[in-house]
């Protein structure tokens, strides 16, 4: 048996290679090619289209990459023509994504969608795509259900994949003990910055985050390098060795008294450590402006989104600057009853998303489905 999967982000390539493994572990005669990254490879993968190569974010930033992404996009189907799979697995990466599922479907190749792409934020009618075109779709947002179920589409709750991170880093004993002595770290305490795992958020949140902690003095600052980055994209910065830290952000957040944290999954990991954070998102104007007049929700944050309140402060374009930023920051280490009840706000989270281990329950629905396809 053999299975095309794609993902184009960096949380794709964690998600993508706990499924590869899941699937391994229910049956190990199953083949895979991927567009992915390192953590897929790792896993067993075949990469053969690596994410560093594919993550565009905003609309402009789309736009002035339309030509490589189109090279992509037909590349991909004469390589899925070439592989003949027994399927496809699209990892969220909605802008791409879709676009071979529909690719698929007229090509008569089963597609399951494992995180479904956010259209209840913007273009809900994409919707009617996803029904058409693919065979299932696994959700990992307990309000996903119920809004395909609006448009009489049923799918499947799998629970949130970074649930199954957090329980596996929980069951190391030593990270608190020797962390700052092993890397080489100060005892001050730290701050955390989070800019994000694509080149271009990078170069435009990392220095409004530097600038905003150059008032403390008393801790020290630890950047949490992207593994798909090279160094060199943060050394410009003027970071040194001792300033950065890769494939050990939980162990940092972990270590951390607080955060400043890069909207997307990143925010839902610091709260899930249970990390003070204040979440940062400044795009191009252009980018930005365009998503005003779509994105029909009320926050960006995935922690306020799924607990649908404020329990982080969301710092959005002209307001992601150094003050404001550090007025939150102040705010969570002087104010004790403002501290806690966000700490309190992130075991309700937790709660809500339960302890269901996606991978392993995609894993099983996928391989049940294809051999009752094989067998039919």
């Amino acid at each position: 048996m053999k299975l095309y999967i794609i993902a184009g982000e960096a949380s794709g390539d964690l998600h993508g290679s706990n499924l590869i493994r899941s699937i391994r572990s229910e049956n190990s005669n199953i083949d895979f090619r991927c567009w992915g990254g390192d953590k897929m490879k790792d896993a067993g993968g075949n990469v053969v289209k690596h994410i560093n190569e594919l993550a565009f974010m905003g609309f402009i930033e789309v736009i002035f990459n339309l030509k490589t992404i189109l090279n992509n996009i037909s590349f991909c189907k004469s390589d899925i023509v070439e592989y003949a799979p027994d399927a496809i697995v699209l990892i969220d990466y909605p802008g791409f994504n879709l676009r071979i599922a529909e690719w698929a479907k007229k090509n008569e190749i089963p597609v399951y969608y494992y995180i479904s792409p956010q259209i209840w934020a913007w273009n809900q009618s994409r919707v009617h795509k996803i029904k058409r075109c693919v065979n299932q779709m696994y959700t990992i947002l307990p309000f996903e259900k119920e809004f395909y179920r609006k448009f009489d589409y049923e799918v499947d709750y799998v629970g949130h994949p970074l649930i199954e991170e957090i329980l596996k880093f929980e069951k190391l004993k030593s990270i608190k003990n020797d962390f700052h002595e092993t890397n080489g770290f100060s005892k001050k305490p730290i701050i955390a910055l989070l800019p994000g795992s694509r080149v271009q958020e990078i170069r435009t949140k990392l220095p409004i985050m530097l600038k905003a902690v150059v008032p403390y003095e008393d801790y020290q600052i630890i950047v949490a390098g992207a593994p798909n980055i090279d160094k060199s994209t943060y050394e410009k910065f003027g970071l040194k060795d001792q300033d950065i830290i890769f494939h050990k952000t939980y162990e940092l957040l972990f270590n951390s008294k607080m955060a400043i944290v890069a909207s997307g999954t990143a925010t839902l990991e610091t709260a899930l450590i249970g990390v003070p954070q204040v979440v940062c998102y400044k795009g191009s104007w252009i980018s930005y402006s365009i998503a005003r007049m779509l994105i029909k929700i009320k926050y960006i944050s995935l922690v306020n989104l799924i607990m649908d309140e404020k329990i982080i402060v969301e710092l959005i374009q002209n307001n992601c600057n150094a003050i404001e930023i550090q007025k939150e920051l102040n705010k969570i280490m002087t104010n004790e009853v403002y501290r806690n009840q966000m700490l309190s706000s992130y075991k309700d989270l937790r709660l809500l998303l339960g302890s269901v281990v996606a991978s392993k329950k995609v894993a099983q629905s996928l391989i049940k489905r294809l051999e009752k396809n094989l067998n039919a």
